[in-house]
This record gives C-alpha cells, structure tokens and sequence, in this order.
C-alpha cells in the first residue's frame, strides 16, 4: 500500500497518474507481472525511448519496481507495480503533540500460542529451527523481524506513557502482514483478527502468501522458497466504529475498549482455528517485505 497523508506529498503521483497511458501501462502490468520494457512497448506500440519517460515518472512515485536481469549480451529490464492499493489522507491527522507513537518489532510479543508451519528470523539468520514452536520462546525472539505460523496468536503490550489528564480518541496500528502456506502461494487467504484488550475488532482477510519477487528490504541470504512480501494494512479503533485502511470491519468503538491510562494496551493478532480461512499469519518487520518499518503504533489523546 502506497500511504499519502498530506495532499501536497502527493502531487508528483497525481500528475504521475494524470494520463491515460501511465494507466494503461499499469493495468497492463497487473495483468502481465515482470513483463519486459520490450515487450511493454511493443504492446503499447510506442517506442522504447517513450515509454522509458513514462516508466521513470512511475518509478519515481513508488508505482513502479524496475529489475535489471542478465540475458545474452546485455541487461532485460523488467517492470512490477510496487502497491496494491493507494491511501490518501484528506484530512490531516491530529498534531504531533497529541499523538503518542511507539514501535515494535515483531519479536517483542509477551504471549503467544503457535502451531506450524511456524518460525522466526533476524535480520541475518533463522532463529532455531522451523516448524518447531518450542524456538518462539528463545532469548533471541526479541531481534527477530519476520515472523510465521499456521494458526494461533501472537500477543503485544503497547507501553502506555499518555500523560495523567487524558484521554484515548484513537488507537491505529500499521503492519505489513500476508498469509503463511507451506512454501509460498499467492492465492492463499488467511481470516487474521485483532483484539484489543482482549476485545474481538474484527478480521482482515489476507489474500495469499506472497512470493513471485524477493521483497524490497529482505536481506540476500533469505530463502526465495519463503514468505517475501506482504500488505500493509492501517487497523484503527475510534468513536465511530474499527477500520482497515479506512473501511470498517466492525462497529466496535474505542469507548468499548476495557482502557485505563497508565495500563499496558494488548495486542493481539490471531489465525483461529474456527475461521473460514485457516490460512496463518506472517508479521514483517524493517529487515524483511516491501515496506521498512516494525509494528507501528499511533495513540491520539486530548485533555479530558
């Protein structure tokens, strides 16, 4: 997901996407992943020097991932659409004096219940071995950046530090999550749900277990056979009800929530076993997927 939250952040993609045959170009390639630039011209019949100017305008606002592979003589450049979907902020957040912002990296859970497929990874090495749920209690979980499982939970505290005098307006949490299958396989769906508290928001159901190209931050030495890239996905809880990416999932509002100020907040993303898609959970951090960021954490609050 390509995230604007400022309108004028977002002028170059606007122009980028001011013409008829920039939106050809990426309807095509959504049709046709990793298609050539020779085969993308001839299909668009314009020459390669056209098609290069308006390649680089997608590129240069995030549509477009431009590879380079070996071939003969030379280099074939091949193009893939980067986001699956666009979020833009109309109206601006809350000012950064009223929001509390923490980051956690996957590993940093308190309690989880997992069953395989399942494992963790640091940025430079599996921890323990996979499929073996025994390793989610090791010393070393608390670097990992990635991790999977076929079913179960994994469970966060979000350090609470909003000063005595306040109250919670918003709770949202960004991730880049995707489903687990054994191997990888696109079309994979996964019912992921969140609690807060211990109260059920709702399910996001994740298409597939992603893995036609190495994720933008994986490092080199991950395993091509495994999960590479995932969406991210904005879970936020208000007044008015739980959204994903700005679409409500339930109707529970954040004054339902068991909060108290001062209080740890928990956390809790589940596969569970009673879900229509039982088709697990990967949680990508800075070191892995398509975006740089751990489980990221926005907490709007204003005098009482």
């Amino acid at each position: 997901m390509l995230h604007i939250k400022r309108m004028e952040d977002g002028l170059e993609l606007f122009k980028a996407l001011g013409s008829e045959i920039r939106i050809e170009i990426i309807r095509i390639l959504l049709e046709n992943p990793d298609m050539s630039m020779n085969e993308l011209a001839s299909r668009l019949e314009i020459t390669g020097g056209a098609l290069t100017g308006h390649v680089k305008k997608l590129e240069e606002c995030g549509i477009l991932q431009i590879n380079s592979e070996s071939e003969g003589h030379g280099n074939l450049k091949r193009c893939s659409v980067v986001p699956d979907r666009i979020l833009i902020d109309v109206q601006e957040p809350p000012k950064a004096r009223d929001i509390y912002q923490v980051s956690l990296k996957v590993g940093h859970f308190s309690d989880c219940e997992v069953y395989p497929t399942c494992g963790m990874a640091t940025a430079d090495r599996l921890i323990g071995e996979v499929d073996d749920p025994r390793y989610f209690d090791h010393p070393d979980r608390f670097q990992a950046d990635i991790l999977w499982f076929g079913r179960g939970y994994v469970e966060y505290v979000i350090p609470d530090f909003i000063p005595a005098g306040q109250r919670i307006d918003q709770i949202s949490v960004t991730a880049e999550l995707g489903s687990e299958a054994p191997g990888v396989n696109e079309v994979w769906p996964s019912d992921i749900s969140f609690f807060i508290n211990g109260v059920f928001l709702g399910r996001w159901t994740s298409p597939g277990d992603f893995g036609n190209r190495r994720g933008t931050f994986s490092p080199d030495w991950w395993f091509s056979g495994l999960n590479q890239y995932g969406m991210q996905k904005r879970l936020t809880v208000c007044q008015e009800g739980t959204f994903i990416d700005g679409t409500r999932i339930s109707d529970v509002r954040l004054d339902q929530l068991p909060l108290e100020i001062g209080k740890g907040i928990r956390l809790r993303l589940a596969v569970e076993e009673t879900a229509r898609n039982v088709g697990g959970l990967t949680i990508f951090g800075k070191s892995f997927g398509n975006y740089n960021q751990d489980i990221d954490i926005q907490i709007s609050h204003s005098p009482l």
